[in-house]
């Protein structure tokens, strides 16, 4: 339980100040009306814990969020936003999640989609009253000549916003999507696409997961700017936390889920293993049908191989992912109903969020299965090598921002090619044990070459360069 005290919202002068849309902690109301906090993780809480002097802006998300700022409860160096829930959800799921995401990450169906009518329009002035709140807030807490790092595509009018109310500021942007190549941004209104690249460019410096994605930015402002100005163009690819990825998967309650996995694969039997959200992106359909190819194009795996396949819901509040949940359990149940054996079950599904199992799983996987459409980075793919207890065999989409750096050791896909993809599983559970200990070696090597800590110093020192 939290308590209530004046200083969570007092003006502060940070010299550091992030801006995002989730921030490190969210409320819940309990019983009785008490307030109950719980804190997140993810690359930029850890990245933060090596600054002090910091102030994290962020929104509130939901009605404890925003129950503890009416209360005046919060906490030291976080500053939450009640921005009006309405303007919120169109801010939120009507552009960023709808729209921005669809396009960077290149999933529409572009026969009948997008349609950017007036709803279109009453949802981009949420946006921009969105963008603006948060604007206004880094104003008014920066201390003078402050370094303010803004994070992704929710907030992408925030630098030139706040660069009109505050010039004196260093203003940095992190974009962790891809960015959509010219041809498929364009497919945005005229005035929405300059509009977004304009915001961007209010930093001093707008920075990506990889230099793919950071290309793709320039090409787009050159396409229909004609340039870059003078915002400074880096990369910073984000690694994995070894210390402690290898700390928290060798505690208790990871050993205890290892065990519930053993016994739900069987003796003898080598994994296939994902851990993803059920976001579009990340390809899980294609993934199980290339499973279902190897079972069969490949007779001699069944009943020698399981698919650990860990697919937690997202954004439940949009139809398009509720349909896309309920396809991946369908298609599961259906290679199940049509594989299965009394002592063999081919898919062992989950979908509620637990991580102590996925890391467990990660720990039991021989081979890892990465092959999202088009993805910022992802994690997963530097997370397994780091933790894996006998080696893992990596099956990585070209199109994930991981590919970049992971290639090399990893066996690449095309990640809409479903019998290239039933191939490389093949290939991968197949290789020496010599071969995959080399390979697992060096790609958690190259995983972990820039932790979060390091990777969140990298961009702040840079930005103070400017």
């Amino acid at each position: 339980m939290v308590t209530e005290h004046a200083e969570a919202t007092a003006p502060s002068t940070a010299q550091v100040l992030v801006a995002s849309n989730r921030g490190p902690i969210t409320y819940t109301l309990g019983e009785g009306g008490t307030l109950d906090a719980k804190r997140g993780g993810g690359g930029l809480v850890s990245g933060l814990s090596a600054v002090d002097d910091k102030l994290w802006v962020c929104a509130a998300l939901g009605d404890g969020d925003r129950e503890a700022v009416r209360r005046g409860v919060g906490e030291s160096g976080v500053r939450m936003l009640d921005i009006d829930a309405e303007v919120h959800a169109a801010a939120y799921n009507g552009i960023a999640n709808s729209v921005l995401w669809f396009v960077h990450h290149l999933l529409y169906q572009t026969p009948v989609e997008p349609v950017f009518d007036t709803e279109f329009r009453r949802q981009w002035a949420a946006y921009e009253t969105y963008n603006r709140a948060f604007a206004e807030a880094l104003a008014e807490e920066a201390g003078p000549g402050a370094a303010v790092l803004v994070q992704d595509y929710h907030l992408a009018l925030v630098p030139g916003m706040l660069r009109e109310l505050r010039p004196d500021l260093k203003i940095g942007h992190f974009s962790h999507t891809p960015w959509a190549p010219v041809d498929y941004f364009r497919l945005l209104p005229d005035d929405i696409a300059e509009q977004l690249l304009r915001g961007i460019l209010g930093a001093d410096r707008a920075a990506f997961l990889t230099r793919r994605w950071a290309d793709a930015f320039i090409g787009c402002c050159t396409e229909i700017l004609g340039g870059t100005g003078r915002t400074r163009i880096g990369v910073h690819g984000l690694g994995a936390d070894a210390d402690f990825l290898r700390r928290r998967s060798h505690e208790a309650d990871v050993d205890e889920r290892m065990a519930a996995l053993r016994e739900q694969v069987g003796e003898n039997r080598k994994t296939i293993v994902r851990v993803d959200r059920t976001e579009l992106s990340k390809n899980i359909v294609r993934g199980l049908h290339a499973y279902r190819t190897l079972l069969e194009t490949r007779p001699e795996w069944r009943e020698r191989v399981v698919h650990v396949a860990f697919a937690y819901p997202s954004r439940q509040d949009l139809a398009v992912y509720r349909d896309y949940t309920a396809a991946v359990q369908s298609l599961a149940t259906e290679i199940n109903g049509a594989y299965g054996t009394e002592g063999w079950t081919p898919v062992v599904l989950h979908v509620k969020d637990d991580f102590a199992r996925s890391l467990a799983a990660y720990r039991l996987a021989d081979v890892a299965l990465v092959n999202p459409i088009r993805d910022g980075m992802n994690l997963v793919a530097k997370e397994v090598p780091v933790v894996s207890d006998h080696g893992c065999a990596l099956v990585l989409s070209r199109e994930a921002g991981a590919y970049e750096e992971l290639g090399e050791d990893a066996i690449v896909v095309n990640p809409y090619d479903v019998t290239g993809t039933a191939e490389a599983l093949h290939e991968a559970l197949t290789m020496s044990g010599d071969e995959r200990s080399g390979r697992t070696k060096r790609l958690a090597e190259a995983a972990t070459a820039l932790p979060p800590q390091r990777w969140f110093l990298d961009q702040l020192e840079a930005l103070r360069q400017e």
